[in-house]
């Protein structure tokens, strides 16, 4: 009989199976989320439904009605309570839910946004560890590039190249290309034959971007020149059958500009990085604010257009949905589906060869280097395809706002999007995702709530709660970071790095390790052995 080891570790215990409690707190939640949103029904339930209409009571219960499909996810249950609370929560009870109440639609909408970009920030700053603060740069491409084609201004700026052709004509359409070519030509013939970069070659690949950019820019000119006698017909800009190409073109035209954006930037790192990044992401703003003949400038542009789709809206109306509500559930299924495809893309690039040099370079730049790690094409691999998941967010989000002007995308956006994935837990995934419900449930329903629940009271200015969201936001974020600073749900790598202290229990500098102390005395800890048949650790 052998005896039990003292110093083996315990197994954990099993989780305890809660597939009952999960399907009935589904139940219950979705029950009171269907019934507070039904204005009718609230009307004949007196102070009970005066109770469900509290703005503050409305947004505990849509968050615990969210926190069903995060339970689904921790909870050990069975496979099919989950698949349940996840499929039914989101494209069952919601959908109906909003039947009722649009605003529940446009804040999923809101939260599936906001979670994407969280997600594509996590590449940068989670996985890659460069601390990005212009992100929402990206976001703004994304938007522009499909707000200015899918709505009137595309008319005005084909009208004024009409007034205005200058000399341009087809000979400047065809020089645009060949300079457009030749220059991306070189730039790919210099990264691939120079191993080591000198003065000359990053001349030339400066030389070469510079004429990519001129290049662009004069085609660009000679195709609006030459189609300008169509402003006509595209006075309320493009089809919205092409909303479906677009969508490719953002995540193109936003991988572009993060490009661009890291190139000059990427040898820096830390503060320096994250101040030249915030800078680059107004440079962003300022230009939208300032290209009057193609944003608009602060008037911002609208109506934007929205992706036509006859045998969805028919299917929309047999449900029940009216017909304004069409495109909101159109847009709430095409979020869901990019969140899906987004996060299946980013677990099997954490899970590939460039997730592991992601997070080689977070943890030691200078040891990944050693190791062969390409920094610079490493992380602008990291740049592009954060991006690129911003960029079709941005499309996104252009056409459920139908409007969108530069102050949709000052810094203050990209400084939220920073807070949900610090507080959801950097590196995890839905962490991030978790980060950005909480964050967008408290900027767009709890606080708000809180104000319009206490402006009856008769409490002063000065301490209102609706006029300190900004204040009480901030004081939740640090409280959360002195108390969890890993994240609300944060992955096991993480959660070793910042509580690495709590769990080593090394004796070594003491000399008392049990490593250092088996089989003979200690010369000194963490020396080299003194002779070389000596154990290591200098035990004799």
């Amino acid at each position: 009989m052998t005896a039990a080891n003292p110093s083996a570790p315990r197994r954990a215990r099993p989780a305890p199976e809660r597939t009952i409690l999960l399907v009935l707190i589904f139940l219950v939640t979705s029950a009171l989320l269907l019934l507070s949103h039904n204005s009718d029904l609230l009307g004949t339930l007196g102070g009970l439904g005066r109770l469900l209409q509290n703005p503050i009571v409305e947004a505990v219960i849509v968050s615990l009605f969210l926190a069903n499909v995060l339970f689904a996810y921790l909870w050990r249950a069975a496979p099919w309570a989950k698949a349940l609370v996840g499929l039914g929560s989101l494209l069952l009870v919601l959908p109906m839910a909003g039947q009722e109440d649009t605003s529940l639609l446009d804040l999923s909408i809101q939260i599936m946004i906001f979670a994407a970009l969280a997600l594509g920030l996590n590449i940068v700053v989670g996985l890659a560890g460069l601390l990005d603060l212009g992100y929402v740069a990206f976001f703004a491409v994304g938007a522009y590039t499909w707000g200015i084609f899918g709505s009137p201004r595309f008319g005005e700026i084909l009208r004024y190249y009409g007034e205005n052709p200058g000399a341009t004509n087809a000979a400047t359409l065809a020089f645009g290309l060949f300079l457009t070519a030749v220059t991306a030509a070189s730039m790919v013939y210099i990264r691939r034959r120079v191993v080591r970069p000198t003065r000359l070659s990053t001349w030339s690949f400066g030389l070469a971007s510079f004429g990519l950019v001129a290049g662009l820019l004069l085609t660009g000119r000679a195709l609006l020149v030459l189609n300008a006698s169509r402003a006509q017909g595209l006075a309320n800009g493009i089809d919205g059958n092409f909303f479906w190409l677009f969508l490719a073109l953002s995540i193109l035209a936003a991988a572009i500009v993060g490009v661009l954006i890291g190139l000059p930037v990427l040898r820096l790192k830390g503060d320096y990085l994250a101040i030249i990044t915030l800078g680059l992401g107004e440079v962003i703003r300022v230009l939208a604010n300032n290209l009057d003949l193609f944003t608009a400038g602060s008037q911002g542009i609208t109506p934007i257009k929205s992706a036509p789709v006859p045998w969805f809206d028919r299917l929309a109306g047999t449900l029940g949905f009216q017909p304004d509500q069409y495109y909101l559930l159109f847009l709430y299924l095409l979020v869901l589906a990019m969140i899906a495809l987004i996060l299946t893309v980013n677990i099997r690039l954490d899970r590939s060869r460039i997730g592991r040099a992601w997070i080689a370079i977070r943890d030691d730049e200078v040891a990944a280097q050693a190791m062969g790690v390409p920094l610079v094409q490493t992380k602008l691999i990291a740049f592009a395809t954060g991006a690129s998941f911003a960029g079709v967010m941005g499309m996104i989000f252009a056409a459920k706002q139908t409007f969108i002007s530069p102050e949709s995308f000052n810094l203050f956006q990209s400084i939220g999007v920073l807070s949900m994935v610090i507080l959801g837990g950097m590196g995890s995934f839905p962490g991030v995702i978790l980060g950005a419900a909480v964050v967008t449930l408290l900027n767009l329903r709890i606080l708000p709530g809180l104000g319009e629940a206490t402006a009856n009271l008769g409490l002063p200015q000065q301490v209102n709660p609706g006029q300190l969201q900004r204040l009480i936001f901030g004081v939740i974020l640090v409280t959360m970071m002195l108390l969890r600073p890993e994240g609300l749900l944060p992955n096991r790598r993480r959660t070793l790095e910042l509580h690495q202290d709590e769990n080593q229990e090394d004796e070594s500098a003491q000399g008392e390790g049990r490593a250092l102390t088996t089989g003979g005395e200690v010369y000194s800890p963490g020396f080299a052995p003194q002779k070389q048949e000596d154990r290591a650790g200098g035990a004799k």
